[in-house]
């Protein structure tokens, strides 16, 4: 190996000094200082960088290869990274006063990602020395040393429009009766929010003499903000379902659609123009008509949560039952529970339709101080029931059966002093009330939509 020692080298011509050829190896021995006093190409950065000693009591542009003293002794400062920057790029930070606990230094990321998070940073504590180095369009620019674990991301928070928006506290709920775009303008960030809380509910099936299922019911609420549905800046259609038509049209409801998130309209009740048949498979499953069926005079109600979801949709309709003249249709199923069997035959209980299933809730509060009147009252205080199932029909004495919980259509009778098959309520997914002439139709269906907005 050959050595050479000069202390300096010089280009022969020109101001550029070319060392060694391409694809070769430099090795500087250990303990070697490189300075550089202008520029160099082809070393690359090795960690160090050239120190602005004026220190910046302003805000600024940083420059890659720079180090900078901050002085925030009389306001907070801004420091914007370099636009467009390539992997090796770096800048340093020093607080000159050991003031940026009282005013603090805000890094703005100028388009590219900080640790791999698409905010803003703030360094708020005293004495900071760290350096940022630009890796990928991934990761971005990367904090190392000694304050790198004490930059703070500045809370962003999801925006959007779109829908009725009900404001309560620190959260918003945007309510879509009908179709509509989520429009996100800005996805948040995990120090603020970068998830929403959703409920989603189809239409209700429409009633034949068993009552219709209720429209599927899902929701994630309630969830913390960084266990939700996430979202990105885009708009987002909203599909909000109608409910399915009655006896003769016999109709399940339509789907509702957010997302990722599809809710199953309701299935029918069953019984058509003979009012045999069993109910209909769907979010909820629509009750049981009556007649000649398997078992001996019964229809089976139809099967909820179809197709099925975890947790589970809806649940099935209950069996409608038939001896000699008398019948009972089956509940729809609900959100819930399975709506019960109707009962068909002279004794003690005589026949009856059965009980639509209850729905499911959102608490009061969700909605806001200032919020009409979303959904109906439940067997629990402070809530806002949806998805009931409609109640059965029956023939010839006594009641038919109730509506579920949340906005299903009471049952249709013949004779008595009972009340005849009522629709489901509107924007609540309850399916209709059967009935021994005509059944009712069911509720259309809703999508709420909930995020920590401050």
């Amino acid at each position: 190996m050959s050595k050479i020692e000069v202390n300096a080298i010089e280009p022969q011509c020109g101001t550029n000094l070319t060392v060694g050829a391409s694809g070769d190896t430099i090795t500087f021995p250990s303990g070697t200082t490189v300075v550089n006093n202008g520029s160099q190409t082809g070393f690359g950065r090795t960690g160090t960088v050239d120190w602005d000693t004026t220190a910046k009591t302003a805000s600024f542009t940083a420059v890659s290869g720079n180090g900078y003293f901050v002085n925030t002794t009389s306001g907070a400062v801004t420091m914007t990274l370099p636009a467009t920057p390539s992997a090796g790029d770096i800048v340093a930070v020093r607080d000159y006063a050991g003031t940026f606990a009282t005013n603090n230094l805000t890094i703005a990321r100028n388009g590219s990602n900080l640790d791999g998070n698409a905010g803003d940073r703030v360094v708020s504590t005293t004495n900071q020395n760290f350096t940022m180095v630009y890796v990928d369009g991934t990761q971005g620019w990367i904090a190392t040393g000694s304050g790198s674990d004490t930059i703070g991301l500045i809370p962003s928070y999801v925006t959007a429009t779109g829908g009725t928006v009900l404001t309560n506290g620190d959260y918003k709920t945007h309510v879509f009766t009908g179709p509509g775009t989520l429009c996100v303008s800005s996805a948040g960030n995990p120090l603020g929010s970068t998830t929403v809380e959703y409920m989603v509910v189809a239409g209700g099936g429409g009633g034949s003499f068993g009552g219709g299922g209720a429209g599927g019911f899902r929701q994630n609420y309630p969830s913390p903000t960084t266990a939700g549905l996430p979202v990105t800046v885009q708009g987002y259609p909203i599909t909000v379902g109608g409910g399915g038509a009655g006896r003769p049209s016999n109709a399940n409801g339509n789907n509702s659609i957010f997302s990722s998130i599809t809710s199953n309209g309701g299935g029918t009740g069953g019984g058509s123009s003979t009012n045999n048949g069993p109910g209909v498979a769907g979010g909820s499953g629509g009750g049981g008509g009556h007649g000649p069926g398997t078992p001996a005079n019964a229809q089976p109600g139809g099967a909820g949560n179809t197709p099925p979801t975890s947790p589970a949709q809806g649940f099935a309709g209950g069996t409608g039952f038939q001896t000699g003249c008398y019948f009972g249709g089956g509940g729809g199923g609900g959100a819930t529970i399975a709506g019960t069997d109707g009962f068909g035959g002279p004794g003690p209980i005589s026949n009856t339709g059965g009980n639509g299933g209850t729905g499911n809730y959102w608490p009061d509060d969700t909605f806001g101080p200032t919020a009409p009147s979303y959904g109906t009252p439940g067997p629990v205080g402070s809530t806002r029931y949806f998805a009931g199932g409609g109640g059965g029909a029956y023939y010839y004495n006594t009641c038919a059966g109730q509506a579920g919980a949340g906005g299903g259509g009471r049952s249709g009778i013949v004779g008595g002093g009972c009340d005849g098959a009522v629709a489901g309520t509107t924007n609540t997914g309850g399916g209709g009330g059967g009935g021994n002439g005509t059944g009712k139709a069911g509720g259309s269906g809703i999508v709420l939509i909930r995020y920590k907005y401050k």
